[in-house]
């Protein structure tokens, strides 16, 4: 009788580690890939959307193998800090229509987000964590940076 609940909550625990593990991967992949549009790398060698995606799946460890089909990215110029780009996830369903892709010059603000899809065994948790309708756990990561002068 304590054994079904028990492995229940056991496995919400390690399901929940697993997603903060996934995060903190993707946070740093994200700032150190988004270093490389900051140093002006990016601009140099021709940096696409895809490259971009790749160099990120590269750096996500033991998740770069699906990396490519469950990770979105957006990088754009914004004009300010407190520029409010459009949100892709609203509606429950995820736009990658309003995602774009721009290394920007030396001295332009850039923001640079990603989305991983993470897919959940406990179906509970999905209620928690899923701001889609498919129940699916998107992970975000930004960060903000004003690029390097030449």
């Amino acid at each position: 009788m304590v054994a079904l609940p028990f492995m229940l909550m056991v496995f919400a625990i390690l399901e929940i580690g697993l997603v903060f593990v996934t995060d903190s991967i993707l946070e740093n992949a994200t700032i150190t890939t988004g270093r490389l549009v900051r140093t002006g790398q990016a601009s140099d060698s021709g940096m696409t959307a895809e490259s971009f995606r790749t160099s990120l799946c590269s750096r996500m460890s033991i998740f770069s193998s699906d990396c490519v089909s469950r990770a979105q990215i957006d990088v754009r110029v914004i004009p300010q800090f407190a520029t409010i780009p459009p949100d892709p996830m609203d509606g429950g369903e995820f736009d990658e229509g309003v995602l774009t892709y721009s290394n920007g010059a030396p001295g332009d603000l850039i923001l640079v987000r990603v989305w991983y899809r993470h897919p959940l065994i406990t179906t509970f948790l999905s209620q928690g964590l899923s701001r889609l309708d498919d129940g699916t756990a998107m992970l975000t990561a930004a960060t903000a940076f004003r690029n390097e002068p030449l």
